[in-house]
């Protein structure tokens, strides 16, 4: 799952959806992550890939959702975790309230891939 994408090819890119991801799936490089310490795993009802804004510290990534699970901690709280996918192909773990979907025309989305610097130096 480390394929860089552009603002033309990021619906070209591949996403694990339909079932929880297993260490073998992220070994095997389909998935991003695989949780083993929740209960109740789901893959979650989303179109995927799916552009979003990831908001991590304070910087904003264009980035694509490219997995994502919902999850039940120890406690009983529901732990909605997301793949992304960053432009230059690298993959983070992310909560779903850490981002907002946008549609792929959205300006500001489109923007933030095209000036990725994954230093954190975005001009």
């Amino acid at each position: 799952m480390t394929h860089p994408f552009t603002t033309s090819t990021w619906d070209k890119m591949t996403a694990f959806s339909g079932r929880v991801a297993k260490e073998a799936d992220v070994t095997a490089g389909l998935a991003v992550y695989a949780l083993s310490d929740t209960q109740n795993g789901q893959a979650m009802d989303l179109v995927l890939p799916q552009p979003v804004i990831w908001y991590d510290e304070d910087d904003e990534f264009g980035a694509l959702i490219v997995q994502a699970e919902s999850h039940e901690t120890d406690e009983g709280e529901t732990l909605e975790v997301l793949g992304l996918l960053l432009p230059n192909g690298e993959t983070v773990v992310a909560f779903r309230d850490d981002v907002d979907e946008v549609d792929a025309t959205d300006p500001f989305w489109v923007a933030l891939v095209e000036a990725f610097d994954p230093e954190g130096d975005d001009a």
